[in-house]
């Protein structure tokens, strides 16, 4: 049997869905992880980011600690501390470099930003923006519903709506977006009750209203500066919803990974699998 726990797996991109995938392929035992991400990340859920470690030095993500490296030469220090190095390259120049096992492209960025199918043995794309056999090897599904997670080896996942998924019949309601561009500024932080109307912060000085009551679950960093229309954040109606644990849609993403991950390290030849276009 192949030594599985020897794949060297780097991710473009530490957010929460990068996250939440890359926690459990490193509680299964794949910990040669590396996570690349932009100088300034924009994770609105921080407290279940790996991303948070640009800022913060290192940051505790449901007992996984992951730390900022300052080159490409501390990762193998880090991974000694078990725990999950995270580089600064947006561009993914250390994939060229260091030539990984399997290169997973996790931005969410629902468009291709510069992934290719030959990066490594094994690339895979999360969510839309990517055509398995063309771009990458396989695609996972990040739409909500009974898609979510599903591994593609052809086609590619749903397209991007623009519309966030039904939590308690709310759906575009719970997100909270600059409404111009500028610094945003806030007293509030994740964790905080809102209630319907109340301003959550400024941009530029023009408030940032929730149209709903609820937590906030994700809520940009105070001092960010944003462009119109981005999402700072995001208003949870329901009660008793932790939010220092990843979520269900990260959680789903890296159980695809592992499988992806399993099959090709194991030279296992799946069945066919359908693209999304014939599971909606």
């Amino acid at each position: 049997m192949p030594d599985i726990a020897s794949l060297t797996i780097a991710f473009r991109g530490a957010g929460d869905v990068a996250s939440g995938a890359a926690l459990r392929l490193y509680n299964a035992g794949l910990r040669r992880i590396i996570l690349l991400e932009t100088a300034r990340p924009m994770a609105v859920r921080r407290t279940v980011s790996f991303s948070e470690a640009v800022y913060e030095g290192e940051i505790l993500v449901e007992g996984v600690r992951a730390r900022l490296a300052s080159s490409p030469a501390e990762i193998p220090s880090i991974w000694k501390e078990e725990a999950l190095p995270v580089l600064v390259d947006p561009d993914g120049t250390l994939i060229r470099g260091q030539k990984p096992d399997v290169v997973i492209e996790a931005t969410i960025a629902k468009r291709n930003i510069g992934v290719h199918i030959t990066d490594a043995p094994l690339v895979i794309g999360v969510g839309p923006g990517f055509t398995a056999g063309k771009d990458v090897h396989c695609v996972v599904e990040t739409k909500r519903g009974f898609t979510l997670g599903r591994l593609y080896r052809s086609g590619s996942a749903a397209p991007d709506t623009g519309r966030p998924g039904d939590v308690m019949g709310y759906t575009l309601e719970r997100v909270l977006r600059a409404p111009c561009a500028g610094l945003f500024e806030t007293t509030l932080d994740i964790g905080d009750r809102v209630e319907a109307g109340q301003s959550v912060g400024t941009v530029a000085g023009q408030p940032v209203i929730s149209e709903i009551g609820g937590i906030l679950r994700g809520l940009l960093r105070s001092g960010i500066s944003v462009e119109k229309g981005t999402k700072m954040g995001d208003v949870e109606p329901r009660p008793n919803v932790g939010f220092h644990k990843c979520s269900d849609k990260g959680m789903a993403v890296g159980g695809a990974l592992l499988e992806a991950i399993l099959a090709h390290a194991l030279n296992k030849a799946p069945q066919p699998s359908a693209e999304a276009s014939d599971e909606m």
